[in-house]
């Protein structure tokens, strides 16, 4: 169970701050069953009650920074998703965002950067369909990484890129 003032990933909402946890009055919801009181990190007015002991969407804890410095260290290993349909790739990415895992988000980021340099050198450009998941990717993967290493958002790709770049050279 988490704690009031911890930070989790809550599905595809990304980041939250745990506010609460508390009941609920409600017809049909027992008394006694308890609920998160979540504050998205990228959208402080919304609210959002989950059941503490909810199995339908994924609810983690955030990263610590030991774990977000080791799995930038491992991007360069993490396999891209390569699926020729596209209707089929759209299903996966859908499939693989749900995992709330940090590495299918990089697996995603990956393959659609590769997709995108692809089409470029083919003069075409890219798919809205590559643009809406590889912002969805990049925004679910910087936020809690920024959360970990207490680097802003807006800074997390050039701190990537930087920490890989000394790897290489080291």
């Amino acid at each position: 169970m988490f704690e009031i003032g911890d930070f989790i990933v809550y599905g595809n909402t990304g980041v939250c701050e745990v506010k609460d946890i508390t009941t609920i009055r409600m017809m049909d919801v027992p008394e006694d069953r308890l609920y998160y009181l979540l504050s998205p990190l990228q959208r402080k007015e919304s609210k959002i009650f989950t059941p503490v002991n909810s199995g339908k969407t994924v609810m983690r804890a955030v990263l610590t920074r030991e774990e977000a410095d080791a799995l930038i260290d491992d991007i360069p290993g993490i396999e891209e998703l390569w699926v020729g349909n596209d209707k089929l790739r759209e299903e996966m990415y859908k499939e693989t965002m749900k995992s709330c895992s940090c590495r299918d988000w990089i697996k995603i980021i990956k393959t659609l950067y590769m997709r995108k340099q692809e089409r470029l050198a083919q003069g075409k450009k890219t798919t809205a369909m590559d643009e809406r998941y590889l912002r969805l990717a990049e925004e679910n993967l910087y936020s809690e990484l920024s959360l970990a290493l207490g680097v802003p958002k807006e800074e997390m790709e050039t701190y990537i890129t930087k920490r890989m770049v000394a790897m290489s050279a080291g």
